[in-house]
């Protein structure tokens, strides 16, 4: 009788990665934060550390290029990686990009792609240094490695939030998943008729937060500035659930959300009642705002209260209290992670 393995999509995009990591031994001195943070910290010398993070993105998985641009594509396969960088408290400056390509595809495209990493070259002022291209069996396949150093004072872990430490978070979350939601929407009316022409024209902030999203380099410089420091720090790529999950699991604390304080626009709050869906849900578990959720000692209030783009959205609790969001009629409803699983998505055959 043959014995059934476990189902991977059971432990997840992080189980599986805790599974496969936990008993890795670490052999190098030089490591000093591996595996379970936004990017891997290697000791450079004295008190200078460099900071490395990867992230991959897969046609059918991550993107549909029925109804998002190459250039697009190639920006967004960036700012993925550069996000990480800034969820260490540190500015991105190198990348390298892998690319695997199927034979649909023709140079012009690449051209197209490129077009968009150039993009997010000027943009944010750093420098792609390598990488490799080879062919693929389907569709596209990109793996961005970003790079960036920080002093080793200076680096922000998920592990290091506190009781009492307030939960903050910059700019407005929900907006990427409902930008996803109305082109998947427009692409299915297409489909069955390709004589109507999508109107997408009311939405362009939130078609913009999901095909165009940009990484809080701002949000970094301006900390620096003002010498101010998270006690704890992660980008919201997974859903403001996962993420905060995250920060408690890794600093072993409980934490408290107060869903009025939570920053969702009104475009967004429109759209999901349009979609049927209660506007805190796609805050919650929506995913790719790339915003940074952090944590705040109560003595560095008064150097966050007043900058631009900053909610301050909850508290956090001892580990035993739990982790539940306060509704805005008063209840205590536990937050469970159901953002974003590779795993549990249905991957089609190439036609």
């Amino acid at each position: 009788m043959t014995k059934k393995g476990t189902p991977i999509p059971e432990l997840g995009e992080f189980g599986l990665i805790e599974r496969l990591t936990e008993h890795l031994p670490v052999h190098s001195p030089k490591t000093l934060k591996g595996v379970g943070d936004d990017a891997a910290v290697l000791r450079v010398k004295d008190n200078i550390c460099s900071l490395v993070t990867t992230d991959m993105l897969l046609e059918g998985i991550h993107f549909d290029l029925m109804y998002a641009p190459l250039r697009h594509v190639g920006y967004k396969a960036v700012i993925a990686s550069l996000s990480d960088i800034c969820a260490m408290n540190a500015l991105p400056e190198h990348f390298t990009m892998s690319t695997a390509i199927s034979s649909k595809f023709y140079a012009e495209a690449m051209d197209e792609l490129y077009e968009g990493v150039r993009h997010a070259i000027d943009y944010y002022h750093v420098d792609l240094v390598g990488g490799d291209t080879t062919s693929s069996v389907k569709g596209l396949v990109l793996s961005v490695t970003a790079m960036g150093t920080q002093l080793k004072d200076k680096i922000v872990y998920r592990s290091g939030a506190h009781p009492g430490d307030l939960i903050c978070v910059t700019g407005d979350l929900g907006a990427a998943y409902l930008g996803l939601l109305l082109l998947e929407r427009e692409k299915e009316v297409f489909l069955e008729n390709p004589d109507i022409q999508p109107d997408l024209g009311k939405h362009q902030y939130l078609i913009q937060r999901q095909l165009k999203p940009e990484a809080r380099t701002d949000m970094i410089k301006h900390w620096a500035q003002v010498g101010f420091q998270p006690t704890s720090l992660i980008d919201v790529s997974d859903g403001l659930a996962s993420d905060l999950l995250h920060i408690c699991k890794q600093s072993r604390v409980g934490a408290v959300i107060e869903e009025d304080s939570v920053p969702i626009k009104e475009e967004a709050k429109l759209l999901a009642f349009d979609f049927k869906i209660n506007p805190i849900t796609c805050a919650l578990s929506g995913g790719e705002d790339y915003e940074l959720l952090f944590t705040v000692a109560p003595s560095d209030f008064d150097k966050v209260k007043f900058m631009p783009d900053i909610s301050v959205i909850g508290e956090v609790l001892p580990a035993d209290s739990g982790v539940y969001l306060k509704t805005t009629g008063k209840k205590e409803v536990p937050i469970t992670a159901q953002g974003w699983n590779h795993f549990n998505r249905d991957i089609k055959p190439e036609e």
